[in-house]
């Protein structure tokens, strides 16, 4: 073949390699994709949080890597799930350390601390010239310092003095404000250190996942990820409208996370589950009771297992060995589950990983209540404006509430929802309702044969005045003593009779309900008579 026939075949070859090699390149590309994936979704917990990574899936990608995730994370929690026609295969995990922090702010922090200390390296610089220079000019004139080679008239002389003079005092004026800036600076790194331990997320190493895919389709995969560092705590406002008798209770939650990597732009949904927490309760044991003798005779290994409990007996418990519990891994839209109750933020949200609070508003609930004025007297002569309701569907996380009583503060107080089938919310004071506590009747004696049992006798009147214009419904609470052995005796009497015993299962707190009509005064006689040996020591007398 001539040279003019050689030319096109080597046009076509060079052309088929291109080809070719463009195909490579496109198949390789297909089959690997590195940091091809951003936070979309994150359910927060009380103490920890889900976080969702949504990746794209080209045709022919085999591999999917997702680099520089803090290494923070249990690697057992990870899940991937995929569109269909996305398959998922092997899903393996590994560390490296990291170099620079784990945020913006993290970062930006750290520049300033290092800034500092390189002004405080220069200021140092700077005070050392000046001490060099005053030690030069204390050595002048002494023994065996430096000396001038002619000695200069009275005129130069002077001269020469007040030079020395002001450069000496410059030079301390310059080591003395070298101290004060030292000082400022100081301050100010140890300021920007305090805040650089709130924003490091404890992630000091960098965590990559490799997901292995056969994708017949394009697609998305989704890589999920439990963290600790996150959540969210519940927190409540409450307002009381007293002529209405309706309560409306405003549910909010303080989220915040110090994760390592910051949230933009995510769809933030709130839960109270508890992923976190074990999810297997404990194992009824045998309660065995023993005499002290038998048990001080045990092996030392088995005396361990054996604790104190409040009724002063021992009860055996024994240790596990393999039987641990494994670790778990618009206005907001409300979904109630059988087990709890999960809130989903509108919008998209943005959380930087430095630890700041942000609120955000979940639900307000309207309900009926029922006002009531609860009296203690013999703890605190005052009424108490409360407001029982039946409580709402779903979970209520204990959380602080802030109480307002027509439209006025009147305080705050550590909200659980739990310790009570209702809702029994405290509205402050009522001041139109007076208490007091008179003391009738107080001696000190003794009965029984021979006078063999000393006795208290006291008696006390409570009396309730209301100045209201509409009668309103009264609890008034009296814990009354209850001996806790068989030589103690008590003797009550109450005038009138409660209707109450053992309130809210509470031994020996009695209770009166009724209502108190406008401009009326209540009275309640309350007299107790307790027996106690005479050469015994007594505690809880009244």
């Amino acid at each position: 073949m001539n040279e003019a026939g050689r030319a096109p075949r080597r046009r076509r070859m060079s052309v088929a390699v291109g080809a070719a090699l463009a195909a490579a390149s496109v198949s390789c590309a297909a089959a690997y994709a590195q940091d091809a994936s951003r936070i979309t979704a994150v359910t927060l917990y009380p103490g920890s949080a889900t976080v969702e990574r949504t990746a794209k899936i080209t045709p022919g990608m085999t591999r999917l890597e997702i680099a520089g995730l803090p290494a923070n994370f249990d690697p057992q929690t990870v899940r991937v799930e995929a569109d269909p026609g996305v398959r998922i295969g092997e899903v393996t995990t590994r560390d490296a350390s990291r170099i620079s922090a784990s945020n913006a702010r993290e970062a930006q922090t750290e520049q300033r601390i290092q800034a500092l200390k390189d002004q405080q390296a220069l200021i140092d610089a700077d005070a050392k010239s000046a001490e060099m220079l005053i030690g030069f000019l204390s050595r002048l004139g002494t023994p065996g310092g430096e000396k001038p080679a002619v000695l200069p008239d009275a005129k130069s002389l002077a001269a020469m003095v007040d030079q020395v003079r002001r450069g000496g005092g410059e030079a301390l004026a310059r080591v003395q404000r070298a101290q004060m800036q030292k000082r400022d600076i100081g301050k100010q790194i140890a300021a920007l250190e305090r805040d650089l331990t709130r924003l490091r997320s404890g992630a000091r190493d960098t965590r990559t996942i490799v997901v292995g895919v056969f994708a017949e389709r394009a697609g998305n995969a989704r890589v999920s990820y439990q963290m600790n560092g996150a959540g969210w705590r519940p927190t409540y406002r409450a307002n009381l409208d007293s002529a209405e008798a309706k309560l409306q209770l405003e549910r909010q939650g303080v989220v915040s996370q110090t994760t390592g990597e910051d949230w933009s732009g995510v769809k933030l949904r709130l839960s109270t589950g508890q992923p976190r927490t074990s999810p297997r309760g404990p194992d009824p044991r045998p309660w065995l009771v023993s005499l002290a003798q038998i048990a001080q005779t045990m092996t030392g290994a088995l005396r361990e297992d054996y604790m104190q409990d409040a009724f002063g007996l021992r009860s055996y418990v024994p240790k596990e060995k393999d039987n641990k519990p494994a670790a778990a891994a618009p206005a907001p839209v409300e979904a109630q589950t059988t087990f709890g109750t999960e809130f989903e933020v509108p919008g998209e949200v943005s959380l930087p990983s430095d630890g700041r609070k942000v609120t955000v508003s979940l639900a307000k609930v309207s309900m009926p209540v029922k006002l009531r004025l609860r009296v203690v007297p013999r703890l605190d002569p005052v009424a108490i404006v409360t407001a029982e309701a039946k409580r709402p569907e779903g979970v209520w996380l204990a959380g602080e509430m802030q109480l307002q009583r027509d439209g006025n503060y009147v305080g705050s107080t550590s909200w659980s929802p739990q310790a009570s089938e209702g809702f029994v919310l405290p509205f402050g004071r009522d001041e139109l309702v007076r208490v007091k506590v008179d003391r009738v009747k107080d001696r000190n004696g003794s009965s029984g044969v021979l006078g063999r049992k000393n006795e208290r006798e006291v008696t006390d009147v409570v009396t309730l005045a209301s100045s209201h214009k509409t009668p309103l419904d009264l609890l008034v609470l009296e814990p009354s003593p209850v001996a806790t052995a068989d030589q103690i005796s008590v003797q009550a009497s109450f005038e009138p009779k409660p209707q109450i015993e053992n309130w809210e299962e509470r031994q020996g707190v009695v209770g009166w309900q009724r209502s108190i009509a406008p401009n009326e005064t209540v009275k309640i006689t309350m007299s107790y008579t307790i027996g106690y040996p005479k050469d015994g020591a007594v505690v809880g007398l009244p």
